[in-house]
């Protein structure tokens, strides 16, 4: 820290009161970020309750509207279908309105989705109030990794760790009090849907200072295209990484314990090394003073020359890269059987025998295993320079949990749901591996809602075809053999996405 100090302020770079105020970094207010951080748990904690609130109900919402098991299939394909269609649409509205605008606006529709679902007094209006509710969480959803790896680029890691672990304690508190909620409050299921709507409209209000705070990520990255010196304060005080609008390198995480050394200029980042050269080199240019038979003035010349082209060049060819897709297809398939799990879990303990109470607290065992695995998982996935072998131990936790399903489902609940919900940390694992396969944070806005909006594409025929075996077959076996046979693909292209490579190097060859 003191050679950084002693670099940024050399006094062969003196600049005008003027040049230094527009380069200085606006200091982070310690609120501010204290703020960011609750919007984003109580964000992560509205992301499934829309969802795993009516898997504790569901049977009761069926009798209520006369649902099909196909129709109730279809309904549980939904998430992922919203998630695919209005995921994608979320970079493109932050750098618009501003990821803190995007995430209010999400928070807002879920809350009005989940006031409308339970009295619209149909089954096609309560699927059109789900999307309203799905497309706030779809957004969201995309923008948490953008939002984290801006606001804490040091702390990658931990903070994902922590929205992890938020998503997963909403997950499993919707499913484990929903039934017995709605038995207090008369017995109503449309009550007990209801009420997760004021849940979601708490989680506005923190998000409301930051609707005009429009910078997106890569702003930094073009400013250098303009021959600004990236400083290490960075905008908002996110330090590091997030001043300069790039993802921490693996160096920098070195030097933080978080991860080893990916490369880079010892550990300050590609980027970084080039800004202070540009910045060392140029400035006897700026002061005025003669330079080394203007050595130093063309290389600084060049050096900015180099930067801007960077930051004209085309956008990243996310689909040329063949981890994208890796990862794209491992976030479909844990997808899938996270939705199929969330959708169909209590029904086939109702099934066997399970009272409905139980089978609602057995939903939310599998659900609050995420709680302190998506905060373990992530950590140490940042210290590991592959991450297959935990995508491997999670495929094999779901293959042991689907065989209980169905050899010994009443039997060997508790302990089927302690698997599958071990297996169903595959997504805060996805999540971090969005963060450590991109550079930049422009290549994680981009592969984010790449490998989401592809991936719940993926995803949309699971859950609508276990609906539709389990009306045809009359039982739970062959949905069941459906959720195995899609774990082992899920195995091999977590092993593949989890490869020490970056979208950015992939895209370029």
């Amino acid at each position: 820290m003191a050679s950084e100090e002693t670099r940024t302020t050399n006094p062969t770079t003196v600049r005008s009161p003027a040049r230094a105020a527009e380069e200085s970094p606006v200091p982070t207010r310690a609120w501010t970020t204290r703020l960011i951080v609750l919007g984003i748990v109580l964000a992560a904690l509205n992301l499934r309750p829309a969802i795993t609130s009516l898997g504790a109900l569901l049977q009761e919402v069926r009798d209520g509207l006369g649902m099909s098991g196909s129709m109730a299939g279809l309904l549980t394909s939904v998430p992922p279908l919203c998630f695919a269609l209005f995921g994608v649409t979320a970079p493109r509205l932050a750098r618009r309105f501003g990821a803190g605008a995007v995430v209010c606006a999400g928070m807002v529709a879920i809350t009005a989705g989940l006031l409308i679902r339970p009295y619209a007094g149909s089954t096609p209006a309560f699927l059109a109030a789900t999307a309203l509710a799905l497309m706030g969480i779809a957004v969201s959803n995309v923008l948490m990794p953008v939002i984290v790896k801006r606001w804490f680029p040091d702390r990658v890691g931990s903070m994902t760790g922590l929205y992890s672990m938020a998503l997963a304690l909403g997950t499993s508190a919707a499913a484990a009090v929903t039934v017995p909620m709605t038995d207090a409050l008369g017995g109503n299921w449309q009550t007990g849907l209801a009420v997760w709507a004021a849940l979601a409209a708490a989680a506005v209000l923190p998000w409301l200072p930051f609707v005009r705070d429009r910078r997106v990520p890569g702003a930094e990255e073009r400013a250098a295209g303009r021959g600004d010196v990236p400083t290490r304060g960075g905008a908002a005080g996110s330090g590091g990484a997030a001043g300069r609008g790039e993802a921490p390198t693996r160096g920098e995480a070195a030097g933080r314990g978080d991860a080893p050394a990916r490369g880079g200029a010892a550990g300050d980042g590609e980027a970084l090394a080039r800004g202070d050269a540009a910045t060392r080199e140029d400035a006897p240019t700026r002061q005025g003073a003669p330079a080394d038979g203007g050595a130093s003035g063309r290389a600084g010349a060049a050096a900015r020359k180099d930067a801007r082209r960077r930051a004209e060049a085309p956008a990243l060819r996310i689909t040329r890269s063949r981890t994208a897709w890796a990862l794209a297809v491992f976030f479909g398939l844990q997808a899938t059987a996270a939705y199929i799990t969330m959708g169909w879990m209590a029904q086939i303990f109702r099934d066997a025998g399970v009272p409905a109470s139980t089978a609602g607290l057995l939903l939310a065992v599998t659900m609050v295993m995420g709680v302190p695995l998506a905060f373990v998982i992530p950590r140490v996935a940042t210290r590991l320079p592959h991450q297959g072998p935990i995508a491997l131990v999670l495929g094999v936790c779901g293959l042991a949990g689907y065989a209980g399903l169905y050899f010994a489902p009443a039997a060997g609940a508790w302990a089927w749901a302690v698997l599958l919900g071990i297996s169903n940390c595959a997504f805060p694992l996805a999540l971090t591996m969005v963060g450590m396969r991109a550079r930049t944070g422009a290549g994680v806005a981009q592969l984010s809602a790449f490998a989401q909006s592809t991936g719940y594409l993926i995803s949309i025929p699971g859950p609508l075809l276990v609906g539709v075996l389990y009306q045809h077959s009359g039982g739970w076996g062959l949905p069941i053999a459906l959720m195995t046979a899609l774990m082992i693909p899920q195995m091999a292209v977590g092993v593949l996405a989890g490869r020490n490579r970056t979208v950015e190097d992939e895209a370029a060859r």
